[in-house]
């Protein structure tokens, strides 16, 4: 008998099939050893549109929102140009795999499509679509070399076992097309109805320009201010000199130039003493491992014209060719099952080099530690020599190779030494401090030839005496934090706008990546990115990435603030990672990203604050009452109504001309009623009649309650 395998793309389908020695290609698939090796090219299938659930949903208007289906169902990719007709290359690729699998000879199917959220989600269409009955396992790898997909075909597991990780990619699929769908028809029309550009929102892409937009208040809302620094030269009796800065209360800020400039005076002609002197030997830790976004920041912030889209693209590209692991990760240690394999790998990519012999390999805690580790280990070379690289690989593959081969090269050792000088006088209470660093061990640091800035102080001791030879004043502005960058926006998303001092190595930052608590996936964030800047919402110039006129709007308006919250996004995220370890269940999840839509759309539809961005013209033969109170446009007569001529673009003023609560308080709504109300903002009535039959007199206000998006009368009595 049979088997048929499903890999995500072609290319690994040639891998597993070079493997396993099946050498067969026909239309569509491998053939021969017992396999049919077939593919996808990513996802075959898509889900509905809203208009193919109801014919009613092609055009889009207000009341036909919120929709969600009761039941989500898939279809065909559509065709990239026309949208209209399915994806004939893809159609044809699904009957070759629904042919395979209904061959009589096989009796199971091999789902090998990428070990993660997307790839489980692949197969997992294909099977749902096809109403698969036979037997399905799972073949689970971080690399497509040779000795791993036999390791891996020697250990496959039941597709059941995956289910937690297929509900949590269903969950992130369907919760994604709720709020996308419903949310940016409705934005649109609401905010931009006269215009053709779609208002995009989404679950991940909001937050994330908020991120940026909240960096760019930061420096427009910066207030530049000077501090002053007192620095001295000294000069040794051997004639050497060096630098020491002035501190007093353990701070060398000045904020007065003149106090400064009266120390400076005290200094002329005298001479310092050594009190202290510390040498300490420190030790320099290599950087860890690379997940992916680590790799992305790294590579986009010392290269022109990379973002962290095209690092992932290549960095998948060596996977898919057998010379990288998964790239996808957000671990930056490895699982430490893993260390004879590492030892392998080593003993291929260190040959050659210059500094081969002081490569050692150790089982470092830095290097393999399961607590740092989820789903997937670091990216690291596997044991294939890579040939025919392009250059864009060759950048990518080289930063891969030089960061796991420092994680087994000698700790660089530097010698840091700290002098401290006192004058003796009265009016110079504080001390000046200097310091200076010579590498004594380069270490790691010669992977790369990451230079050091020695600063080598003179051979002094504690009780010498120097000369001040020169003092100057120094003035710091201080500068406004910078615009983010790729690099920056992406520790940001993937620590969830947590900061931490120690950026490489930290346990609580390493413990909320591994959470699931952030702003997207690994997977997710370089394509976030990209989208924020196809949208309009923001714009990059260098490395710098700033928001636009439309994104600072949308963050600024928009009234579903829950989407702009780092803290509520990240929360989502996590529940997702919940569901992919059994821990929440995708049914209360969808329920609950059901419920926050429904009430978003609703506040979305009575929002009025981008109303009176739309001029609307007097229409002929009208006559302005006067102007809207909501949105600035003119206020007419109809038939039944007093009402804003803005009404098509969402405006609700209107005031009827039966008006019950007027009308029952013996009044009628008029004209000259209307043009008090809007001038003043309220109109006065007397002789008004109460339910008990008495009069009264009072101001009547028509206002908006923001509860409910309607308009209601407030009374102010008259005394």
């Amino acid at each position: 008998m049979s088997k048929v395998i499903i890999a995500e793309k072609p290319s690994v389908a040639k891998n597993i099939a070079e493997a396993l020695k099946v050498k067969t290609r026909k239309d569509g698939y491998f053939e021969g050893e017992g396999y049919y090796i077939t593919w996808a090219f990513g996802h075959l299938f898509q889900l509905y549109d809203a208009k193919d659930y109801d014919e009613n949903m092609k055009g889009w208007r207000m009341d036909k929102f919120p929709f969600i289906p009761e039941e989500f169902r898939y279809k065909i990719k559509c065709d990239n140009v026309d949208r209209s007709s399915v994806d004939k290359g893809v159609q044809k690729q699904i009957n070759i795999i629904k042919s395979l699998i209904e061959k009589e000879d096989v009796d199971g199917v091999i789902s090998a499509t990428d070990q993660d959220r997307e790839g489980e989600l692949i197969s997992l269409e294909v099977f749902m679509y096809l109403n698969q009955r036979k037997p399905i396992y799972r073949l689970l790898l971080n690399e497509w070399t040779p000795d791993e997909v036999k390791k891996g075909m020697a250990n496959l597991k039941e597709n059941i076992e995956m289910k937690p990780l297929q509900d949590a990619g269903i969950s992130r699929q369907w919760a994604d097309w709720i709020i996308g769908i419903n949310l940016t028809s409705v934005a649109t029309l609401r905010y931009n109805p006269n215009d053709k550009k779609i208002l995009n929102i989404g679950r991940v892409l909001l937050p994330t320009l908020k991120i940026i937009y909240d960096r760019d208040k930061e420096i427009e809302n910066f207030e530049a201010s000077t501090y002053y620094k007192l620095v001295s030269t000294f000069k040794t009796k051997n004639n050497e000199e060096f630098e020491g800065t002035y501190y007093i209360d353990n701070s060398e800020k000045f904020e007065d130039k003149k106090t400064v400039e009266e120390l400076k005076k005290l200094l002329k002609d005298k001479q310092a003493e050594i009190v202290e002197k510390q040498v300490e030997k420190k030790r320099e830790y290599a950087p860890l491992l690379f997940n992916l976004s680590n790799l992305q920041g790294y590579i986009t912030s010392k290269y022109k014209g990379w973002t962290s889209d095209k690092v992932l693209k290549v960095a998948q590209s060596l996977y898919e060719k057998k010379f990288t692991t998964y790239p996808r990760t957000g671990s930056v240690a490895l699982d430490e099952s893993l260390k004879e394999k590492t030892k392998k790998v080593l003993d291929v990519v260190k040959q050659g080099l210059s500094y081969e012999r002081e490569i050692k390999f150790t089982e470092s805690k830095r290097v393999f530690d399961n607590s740092k580790v989820e789903s997937h280990s670091a990216i690291t070379p596997t044991y294939i020599k890579p040939t025919g690289l392009s250059k864009d690989e060759e950048i990518v593959y080289m930063a891969i190779k030089n960061r796991f081969i420092m994680q087994f090269m000698p700790i660089a050792q530097f010698e840091e030494t700290k002098l401290v000088s006192k004058v003796n006088d009265e009016g110079l209470k504080g001390e000046f401090i200097s310091k200076g660093r010579v590498q004594i061990v380069e270490g790691w640091r010669v992977v790369e030839k990451i230079e050091t800035k020695d600063t080598i102080l003179p051979l002094v001791n504690e009780k010498d005496m120097v000369d001040v030879v020169d003092s100057k004043i120094n003035a710091v502005t201080k500068k406004p934090p910078k615009h983010h960058t790729e690099k920056t926006l992406l520790r940001v998303m993937e620590t969830c706008g947590k900061s931490f001092k120690d950026e490489e190595d930290s346990e609580e930052m390493m413990a909320s990546i591994l959470s699931g608590f952030s702003i997207g996936t690994p997977a997710t964030r370089a394509e976030t990115i990209k989208k924020l800047k196809d949208t309009g919402y923001i714009k990059s110039k260098g490395k710098s990435l700033t928001c636009t006129e439309l994104g600072r709007t949308l963050v600024e308006i928009f009234p579903v603030k829950e989407l702009l919250d780092l803290q509520y996004t990240g929360r989502l995220e996590k529940t997702l990672s919940d569901i992919e370890k059994g821990r929440f269940q995708k049914d209360d999840f969808l329920n609950m990203i059901k419920e926050f839509t429904v009430a978003a759309v609703e506040d979305i539809k009575k929002d009025t604050s981008m109303l009176s961005r739309f001029k609307v013209d007097l229409p002929e033969g009208s006559e302005s009452l006067g102007k809207c109170p909501i949105c600035g446009n003119d206020v007419i007569e109809n038939e039944k109504n007093f009402g804003c001529v803005n009404w098509k673009n969402g405006c609700k003023y209107t005031i009827w001309k039966d008006d019950k609560y007027i009308t029952a308080r013996g009044k009628k709504v008029s004209r000259e009623m209307v043009q008090l109300l809007l001038r003043n903002g309220k109109v006065g009535f007397r002789n008004l009649k109460s339910k008990k039959g008495t009069t009264y007199s009072a101001y009547f206000r028509y206002e908006i309650n923001k509860e409910t998006g309607y308009f209601n009368w407030n009374v102010e009595f008259i005394n």
